[in-house]
């Protein structure tokens, strides 16, 4: 793979920011939790000063749906990685792991074999940040990986991952940084590594029509689309991680089952705020609902025969 998967910590903030801001939320009004966000993101004082309310109000004024956006990503891979664990999956990979806490703030059973897989810098920092205290530790291996020169295949293998337990993969909000190519390269070695047992993989991915049509990737009526989009995608690029890769959803199914995967569930902001906003009282309207990414969830069952690999 010439180019990796893992990023600088821009994003990885940005993402760490509104799971602090929905955590400031009251308990019976907010989709996710995360007590240690505060650790990650620059200026969390003042996010906790100014509340969830008005941090989210903020938030819409620079994009609608934004915060809902990414929250709801969260939330959605945060009960597939645990439905997975409750049904016995023994492995849970966080591909571009970034300041990702589930590990920590989900209750995970301890026979669940996490790794967090990303760059070595990214990886000294989030443990210098992480309390010494927070659950499930000790159950935490961390596999260092530069894709320019090692395989994720073998780095896995070196830190004790298991070719016949069943295994979880996320990759979030990472596809539109890197090229195709990695991300085909990535599912090659996900489908050597479980060839002998099922998988579940989650990605996410930018609309192709972002860049031909991109008011279609916005709700009814939401303000300067256009305008949006390219704001979004020029915010990416200053922090120095530009979008560069778009799929559509018969692509992104090819994609998959060119690998063995097949694809179960692609939703979107829309899907997600009748699911998780609605039935707290937070439903968007339609001229908020941002619907840039979708978050997809595949299936891999064990196969006889290994599949063709392109």
């Amino acid at each position: 793979m010439s180019d990796s998967i893992f990023r600088k910590d821009g994003t990885a903030q940005g993402v760490a920011k509104q799971r602090l801001i929905e955590s400031l939320a009251k308990p019976d009004q907010r989709v996710i939790y995360d007590p240690n966000a505060d650790k990650f993101v620059a200026g969390a004082g003042i996010i906790k000063l100014m509340g969830h309310r008005f941090s989210v109000w903020l938030t819409k004024k620079f994009a609608p749906g934004f915060h809902e956006h990414l929250i709801s990503r969260t939330r959605f891979i945060d009960d597939l990685v645990q439905n997975a664990a409750a049904q016995g999956v023994e492995q849970y990979v966080i591909l571009g792991a970034g300041y990702d806490l589930r590990a920590h703030r989900l209750n995970l059973p301890p026979t669940l074999e996490i790794f967090e897989v990303d760059q070595q810098e990214v990886q000294n920092r989030k443990r210098s940040k992480l309390p010494s205290n927070v659950p499930n530790l000790e159950n935490v291996k961390y596999v260092s990986v530069d894709f320019n020169h090692q395989s994720l295949k073998k780095q896995l293998l070196e830190a004790g991952f298991d070719q016949s337990k069943s295994a979880i993969f996320t990759l979030e909000g990472v596809s539109q940084y890197i090229s195709k190519e990695a991300v085909n390269s990535t599912l090659e070695e996900l489908a050597e590594l479980t060839k002998n047992t099922s998988a579940t993989f989650y990605i996410s991915y930018v609309d192709s029509q972002l860049q031909t049509d991109p008011a279609a990737c916005f709700g009814t009526g939401y303000p300067h689309p256009e305008k949006k989009a390219k704001t979004i995608m020029n915010l990416a690029a200053k922090v120095g991680e530009p979008w560069i890769s778009f799929y559509s959803a018969e692509e992104i199914k090819e994609v998959l089952s060119q690998y063995g995967f097949s694809l179960m569930e692609d939703k979107t902001l829309v899907d997600f705020n009748s699911e998780y906003f609605a039935p707290i009282g937070r439903k968007l309207l339609d001229s908020e609902i941002l619907n840039l990414e979708h978050s997809v969830r595949a299936e891999r069952k064990k196969l006889t025969t290994t599949p063709k690999l392109h």
